[in-house]
């Protein structure tokens, strides 16, 4: 399939033969273009990945719905509208959010339950820390530990784990999710500003030297114009650096456009809401659904 991106800023232009720092060569060079109103065109070139019956990389971005649940009660009853909604095809399970949530047993029981009652759709396991948005603090060696354990329990399709934390505890989480066949979403949040354009290009291409199977940033845009970085170097990623897939959302309401505009900058992943929202921003997963469909079939016809 071919995109047709209009570039966002003058760095979008041009492409230095070699990526210093990292030694990866671009998966695509984008040539030099002499008049800056030109459009450029480049290919999609996403490693697709098929997560039970879901690929994701191909098509429209697919969208995932978060429990916000503090009790099992709350979250198998979240679980079962997620279930039961055919516009959400990915759960996120936000332990950091249950009233247990550091409790492995616990949390690996209610992940059974809960994995069990999603008819094939596949399930994220997340531990978001107080740092990054979530609503508890971990340090960093229970945080691995934690996650070490809910491993090896075996009932989650992928693990998000957070690029920031003890780089030991990164690693080695990354490398016992890959034994057990978890796939690893690594992600970065930043929800009080939105980073320069190459310092989410920085983050989102660590991420990728780490193991990460699908890369993921969120950041919080003060202006349409810090939405534009975050566009920006989802298209840099897509076009020069990765075909892994990726997860980019400027947050909050003049964040909004870059939730759903994913197929067209590069971001396969998107999120949506049934009731209450997990972070800044999402809308209502049956309006998310109508507008991906507009944009897809905009893009197919061209």
């Amino acid at each position: 399939m071919k995109l047709r991106i209009f570039p966002i800023c003058a760095s979008a232009l041009v492409v230095g033969p070699l990526l210093i720092g990292s030694g990866i060569q671009p998966v695509i060079a984008a040539q030099a273009v002499s008049n800056p109103a030109a459009t450029q065109t480049v290919s999609h070139p996403v490693a697709a990945l098929r997560i039970r019956g879901l690929v994701i990389g191909q098509g429209d971005p697919k969208t995932i719905v978060p429990t916000t649940g503090s009790t099992s009660e709350e979250v198998l009853q979240q679980a079962r509208q997620i279930a039961e909604n055919p516009n959400a095809e990915v759960i996120e399970y936000r332990i950091d959010y249950l009233d247990f949530g550091q409790d492995a047993d616990k949390v690996a029981a209610l992940g059974k339950q809960i994995a069990g009652m999603l008819g094939g759709k596949p399930m994220i396991l997340t531990f978001r820390t107080k740092p990054e948005g979530g609503s508890k603090a971990i340090s960093d060696d229970d945080y691995g530990k934690l996650y070490s354990a809910l491993i090896k329990a075996g009932f989650t399709d992928l693990l998000d784990v957070e690029m920031f934390r003890d780089e030991k505890v990164v690693t080695r989480t990354v490398s016992e999710a890959h034994k057990a066949g978890i796939k690893v979403i690594m992600s970065s949040h930043d929800f009080d500003k939105t980073p320069p354009t190459q310092e989410i290009v920085s983050r989102l291409r660590r991420q990728q030297d780490l193991g990460a199977d699908i890369l993921k940033i969120a950041v919080m845009p003060h202006d349409s114009g810090d939405v534009l970085k975050l566009l920006d170097a989802t298209w840099q990623m897509r076009s020069r650096y990765t075909r892994l897939p990726m997860l980019t959302m400027s947050m909050g309401g003049i964040g909004l456009v870059s939730r759903m505009s994913g197929e067209v900058f590069g971001s396969d992943l998107t999120f949506g809401m049934i009731g209450e929202a997990s972070a800044p921003g999402p809308i209502d997963i049956g309006k998310l659904r109508q507008v991906l469909d507009t944009i897809h079939g905009s893009v197919a016809a061209h």
